[in-house]
């Protein structure tokens, strides 16, 4: 039954560990999830004026837009998932998980394919926008607020605007779901870390005058 896969999946990815009343029943992505299945099935058989409508309650109740048309795997988690939208033609894996905010949305106007395929064991954090018809690929992680126009390779992190690897990064690295991921992106750091390497340069030199004699006339 998908309601208690769902639960057992927000049970053991939310650090909040909740009881399983509680991820059943207060947890908007796993109602999204459900709302979807619904509309994908009206779809399927033809349905679209139907399919748009219980979509559109889904949306209305838990605060999640999923396109009808989209393709979802299993164990979808959506943690908070307020501002969340999955477009028309998007395909997403299995045991993904999606962090608030994110769009999965096209870059053309034009019918057909134009939104992203998601790979398996995806993480994808809050306020990231993946557009295109682009590819996610397995164990990929995209960092939080990161714009993704190309396609990921698997086991990889891309975080910044345009998103690429961080530097010096290798494939694998730990997802961070909130905020700034990239230290380039972040000019509080930059000017922080500028001024510790300033300090040190003073200390430096303050040493290097007590070191030298005192000289007396």
């Amino acid at each position: 039954m998908e309601v208690i896969e769902l639960a057992r999946t927000i049970r053991t990815r939310d650090p909040a560990r909740p009881s399983w009343p509680e991820a059943i029943l207060c947890y908007a992505g796993l109602h999204a999830v459900l709302w979807h299945r619904m509309a994908h099935a009206l779809w399927g058989m033809g349905l679209r004026g139907f399919a748009r409508f219980v979509s559109h309650i889904g949306r209305f109740l838990t605060g999640i837009e999923i396109h009808p048309g989209a393709r979802i795997g299993r164990r979808l988690f959506i943690d908070h998932g307020m501002g969340v939208v999955v477009g028309e033609t998007a395909e997403i894996g299995d045991d993904v998980l999606i962090y608030h905010g994110v769009t999965l949305g096209g870059l053309s106007g034009q019918p057909g394919k134009r939104h992203p395929t998601i790979g398996n064991n995806v993480a994808i954090g809050a306020g990231a926008q993946v557009l295109g018809p682009i590819t996610v690929g397995d164990g990929a992680r995209v960092g939080a607020n990161a714009v993704v126009t190309k396609d990921v390779a698997p086991n990889c992190t891309v975080v910044g605007i345009p998103a690429r690897p961080p530097v010096g990064s290798v494939c694998a690295e730990p997802t961070v779901g909130y905020g700034i991921t990239h230290p380039e992106d972040d000019p509080v750091g930059e000017q922080l870390a500028a001024m510790r390497a300033e300090m040190a340069s003073l200390r430096a030199r303050v040493a290097e005058l007590e070191r030298q004699p005192v000289t007396t006339r």
